[in-house]
């Protein structure tokens, strides 16, 4: 019985609209009217500003965090139970009860997530993301082939059967969920950062 409430729970916590509270009641605006109508953290900043979409950031990844961390606060002492609860929250940002089933990508949300079970594994894996869209100056680009660089890296160096599960499951979420922006990426008209290698190289070889 209370783990059945910890999912529900965890699924509400995830479902919270961060982007669209912060939208609305602080900038009048709300992230789903333009950009890519999408309520996480890239079209925040897109449309809303760098400091709401900051505040976006930091609020998807806490549901991760905080979502995952139930079984410890209701004192279900099972590390294994953080990851596997996690997930309720990854589901309900995607598909927020709130929005009409609506919802994002849920990477910042599955960041969260990865915090609470283990911090170290957390700061690699934002290191790589920051790495990737620094190189790439794409969002989407930095998810898939993020997530993809930490399952490899969960199976062969963390050896930890259930984070390798969940990371393939997520895995093949993301590139689910992304598989819009894949359609773009080949079409060559997804939507970049204004900064990183490619911004660069891009805006460089407009000017020549």
């Amino acid at each position: 019985m209370k783990l059945g409430l910890i999912f529900i729970l965890a699924y509400l916590i995830g479902a919270f609209p961060s982007g669209v509270i912060i939208g609305r009641v602080f900038c009048h605006k709300d992230p789903r009217d333009a950009g890519s109508h999408n309520i996480g953290t890239t079209n925040s900043y897109r449309v809303l500003g760098p400091i709401a979409g900051t505040v976006v950031l930091c609020l998807d990844i806490l549901k991760g965090t905080l979502a995952a961390s139930l079984p410890i606060i209701f004192n279900l002492h099972s590390h294994s139970l953080i990851l596997i609860v996690g997930m309720a929250a990854v589901f309900g940002h995607a598909y927020s009860i709130f929005i009409k089933f609506k919802g994002g990508k849920a990477v910042a949300t599955s960041a969260g997530i990865l915090l609470a079970y283990n911090p170290p594994f957390f700061l690699i894996a934002s290191a790589i993301f920051v790495s990737l869209i620094l190189i790439t100056s794409m969002v989407s680009i930095a998810s898939m082939l993020g997530i993809t660089l930490v399952t490899i890296i969960a199976f062969t160096y963390y050896q930890d059967p259930l984070l390798e599960v969940i990371t393939v499951i997520v895995l093949l979420f993301f590139f689910y969920r992304h598989r819009e922006n894949i359609q773009r990426i080949r079409k060559g008209t997804e939507n970049l950062v204004p900064f990183g290698l490619y911004y660069w190289f891009k805006n460089k070889s407009k000017k020549d």
